[in-house]
């Protein structure tokens, strides 16, 4: 993972397993995700721990409440140039010191930077915890810079935009299509920013925007792995507790207006060998809705695009074979409303219009027909059993919580979510497909080479 990585896929880590089988009998208790202990210092920083002794390992992770969505005007990117300044180090720690002595003690590190959140970690031994606090907790509030680390490390965005998007056909296309979804809200605007934005942030900019957002009562601590929450706690109250809360903007963000008409990008580049498609609808999330709402999505989803039988793959793919490619992704732990995709990519001998017009066929059979009995149980053991075999992973377990909470959802949705999944009905499921695919809400897109 990169430290530039957007990270929208982390709450996604759930559904990962999905090519699982699972049934649930009668006799079977539902199981819950995870099993977290919390805590809040007196500072104001919300302290998060989940409890596994398989191995003696640990994940420790800091997310503070401020993403790129949340930046003011004319500074896109900020957030995560920022993200990119703290390893430049402190008093303490010598620039770039950070990573080498994570690395010394058998550890790993690294950050990512979204729409909603940024977020810090490392991974290592469980008796190394106290020395990831010490580290993590000096550069809180204790990062120093100057204009030559900035200068320079601005260099290392403006090579990073380069490499990944402008000189990226996919990454290009992605930026004007998402623009193109949201006519006010920031999320239509890229997570590592304009070009042009960037290239005149200032180390006052990044100054500021650290002194604004990196305050403990605006971060969370999700510590992972073989470790006590009580020892946890204590070893929090140490390092974090002498942190200064300081007063957080209230996040107030420019709200989309009604959507009245259905968009269409397309975008040629004679880079692009196979052309796609997608289409985006505005969609609620886990915040901004009622969770049946949400949960009926999240099933519809693994309809949809859940594995080899999933109804995108099996009628476009595996029958009719007119896309070498076909599905579906809802992401529904945004701040703010987020979008449902489907998408697909046609067969060598195929067209983007028959791609459409099989997707299209499927939606349509959806709202006219409703889902089945047999696909909605199907779909329930499939994400069932990517809840069992989420918790199998460690760093997964932070990732899911941290992504979650810095998002607005409640710790009882996320620890629940297996049992809200099995009470979802064909009834929800069909009421939140004919509210989600109005096509005055939605964005298509289309990728395709340069005309010859």
């Amino acid at each position: 993972m990169n430290r530039s990585q957007s990270a929208g896929f982390i709450l996604s880590l759930i559904l990962v397993f999905g090519c699982f089988s699972y049934s649930l009998s009668a006799a079977e208790e539902i199981p819950t995700l995870f099993n977290p202990k919390t805590t809040m210092l007196e500072n104001g920083m919300q302290v998060v721990v989940i409890e596994d002794h398989r191995a003696p390992i640990v994940t420790h992770m800091v997310w503070y409440k401020v993403g790129a969505a949340d930046e003011p005007a004319g500074k896109s990117g900020i957030a995560h140039f920022l993200e990119h300044l703290m390893f430049k180090g402190t008093a303490k720690i010598g620039s770039g010191e950070f990573s080498r002595i994570v690395a010394e003690n058998g550890g790993q590190d690294n950050a990512f930077t979204s729409q909603d959140y940024t977020a810090y970690f490392q991974n290592a031994s469980a008796d190394k915890l106290p020395l990831l606090m010490e580290l993590e907790a000096d550069r809180m509030q204790g990062l120093l810079l100057d204009d030559d680390a900035v200068g320079a490390e601005l260099q290392v965005v403006l090579e990073e935009r380069s490499q990944r998007t402008d000189n990226n056909p996919s990454g290009l296309f992605r930026e004007q299509w998402i623009a193109a979804q949201y006519l006010a809200h920031p999320y239509g605007t890229p997570v590592i920013g304009w070009r042009n934005e960037i290239e005149k942030l200032t180390t006052q900019d990044a100054i500021d925007w650290y002194k604004t957002y990196y305050a403990p009562n605006n971060a969370i601590l999700v510590v992972a792995g073989d470790v006590e929450a009580e020892t946890v706690f204590q070893l929090a109250r140490k390092y974090y507790g002498p942190q200064k809360p300081m007063e957080i903007p209230p996040r107030i963000r420019v709200q989309e207006p009604p959507q009245l008409a259905k968009r269409v990008v397309e975008m040629r580049d004679e880079r692009v060998r196979e052309p796609s498609w997608r289409q985006s609808f505005l969609a609620p999330s886990a915040r901004t809705a009622d969770v049946k709402e949400v949960r009926a999505l999240e099933v519809l989803n693994e309809i949809l695009s859940g594995g080899p039988t999933s109804r995108l793959y099996s009628a476009l793919v595996r029958d009719q074979k007119v896309a070498a490619g076909a599905g579906s992704y809802y992401d529904a732990t945004s701040y703010d409303p987020s979008i449902f995709v489907v998408y697909g990519t046609p067969a060598s001998d195929a067209t983007i219009d028959q791609v459409e017009a099989g997707i299209w066929e499927i939606l349509q059979d959806i709202l006219n027909n409703g889902v089945g009995d047999d696909e909605l149980q199907s779909a329930k053991n499939r994400l069932l059993a990517s809840a069992i075999y989420a918790r199998d992973s460690v760093s997964g377990a932070a990732n899911i919580f941290g992504a979650a909470l810095t998002s607005g959802e409640k710790i009882e949705n996320i620890v629940n979510w297996p049992r809200q999944i099995t009470e979802v009905t064909k009834e929800e499921i069909n009421r939140a497909a004919r509210k989600l695919f109005d096509e005055k809400s939605s964005v298509v897109g289309k990728l395709l080479p340069e005309e010859k």
